[in-house]
């Protein structure tokens, strides 16, 4: 549901980066996918992987293995996983249409840009410079760059702090509850996407967000 976050004049732009600026369901599909071909076991259809892409490595794993975080293995597999991806990161991940168009936008108004990602510094950092972003993001925050991820505020603290702009005067923009909770607790305005990853059984009127857009030349218009 829409929350009550003081409509601060916005200075800076910040980005999820999977299910949000980039589609990088298939790479993540494909990696989970080799992980199970070699435990010798089925794949799963894209279909199913989309809604969980968003919550990497974890949430694919529970979807494959159905292997939860309190799992003996689950670190050994979360490990063998992110070798798998590593030969795929970057196989068939794209820019979702029109991103481009509202970074240029950004550029003209003086407005700077940022990714926070709960992506490994490992992968992030070799993919933003491959996607073809018309203008360069100012900052990336990792998932692994400060010790918390989101739903932590401290990535986002950390965001702010590298682009000296307030959190209040930040528009945090993604498409999982985590992203919104961030946003929301670091003082952001906050902008859930609804092309990204969201599963059927994702209660999104439940989380706190104060505008909800379906393409994203739909931005511009949250930046009052």
């Amino acid at each position: 549901m829409p929350s009550n976050v003081s409509a601060s004049p916005i200075r800076a732009v910040l980005f999820d980066l999977d299910g949000t600026l980039a589609d990088t369901a298939l790479d993540l599909g494909q990696a989970l996918n080799l992980l199970l071909a070699r435990d010798g076991l089925p794949a799963v259809e894209m279909a199913r992987i989309r809604p969980i892409a968003s919550h990497g490595a974890n949430g694919l794993l529970k979807l494959g293995f159905g292997m939860g975080l309190d799992h003996p293995e689950h670190a050994r597999y979360r490990r063998d996983y992110l070798e798998m991806y590593e030969s795929c990161f970057d196989c068939d991940t794209v820019l979702f249409d029109g991103i481009n168009a509202v970074l240029i936008t950004l550029q003209a108004r003086g407005l700077p840009w940022g990714i926070i990602t709960n992506k490994p510094q490992r992968f992030t950092d070799r993919l933003v410079p491959k996607l073809g972003f018309a203008v360069p993001p100012r900052v990336v925050v990792s998932g692994d760059t400060t010790d918390e991820p989101k739903p932590s505020v401290k990535p986002m603290l950390h965001a702010t702090a590298a682009l000296n702009i307030a959190p209040e005067n930040c528009l945090y923009i993604g498409d999982a509850e985590r992203d919104m909770q961030a946003g929301r607790d670091a003082g952001m305005r906050t902008v859930l996407v609804r092309w990204g990853y969201i599963a059927d059984d994702d209660d999104t009127e439940s989380w706190a967000y104060d505008m909800a857009i379906d393409k994203p030349s739909e931005i511009l218009d949250c930046l009052g």
